[in-house]
């Protein structure tokens, strides 16, 4: 019982936290992500137009070389299985693709994470839309990804 309290309340705080921002033209928004390849949530709505302040922590306890998470935004209606898959050949990259069409695809990205690290990042997604976005981690994006609604 105490468990599905507790997930209650982390998910209740989370919508605080979007909420808070959202009064003044920015959201600030915190998401984990953990040794069972999950995000703690998988979908947002933010203001078009407004800035948003993203913090990923990656809260698991396996080293960066097996278990790495980060978070890269794309642009609305992005194909995230054709770049996720590029990504696994992007090791000297941390696993972003450095080609010209696949960069073009990215709005924001975090660093690849560790265990235990954090990092936050600022981007505005200026039109109404839904923007996928994933851990390009090797395997990861099957499991990790979700989308940001802008209205």
């Amino acid at each position: 019982m105490i468990p599905k309290i507790l997930k209650l309340f982390r998910i209740l705080a989370g919508s605080a936290i979007m909420m808070a921002g959202a009064a003044h033209g920015q959201t600030t928004l915190e998401i984990t992500a953990n040794d069972t390849m999950q995000f703690n949530a998988k979908a947002f709505e933010v203001g078009a137009g407004e800035e948003v302040t993203l913090t990923l922590k990656n809260v698991g306890q396996l080293p960066k070389a097996a278990m790495g998470h980060n978070l890269i935004i794309l642009k609305a209606g992005s194909n995230v299985i054709a770049f996720g898959t590029a990504a696994v050949g992007a090791v000297a990259n941390d696993y972003v693709p450095q080609d010209a069409a696949n960069q073009a695809l990215i709005l924001a990205q975090t660093r690849l994470l560790g265990p235990g690290e954090e990092d936050t990042i600022t981007f505005i997604l200026t039109e109404a839309g839904v923007y996928p976005f994933l851990c390009s981690f090797p395997g990861h994006f099957a499991l990790m990804q979700g989308s940001i609604t802008a209205k």
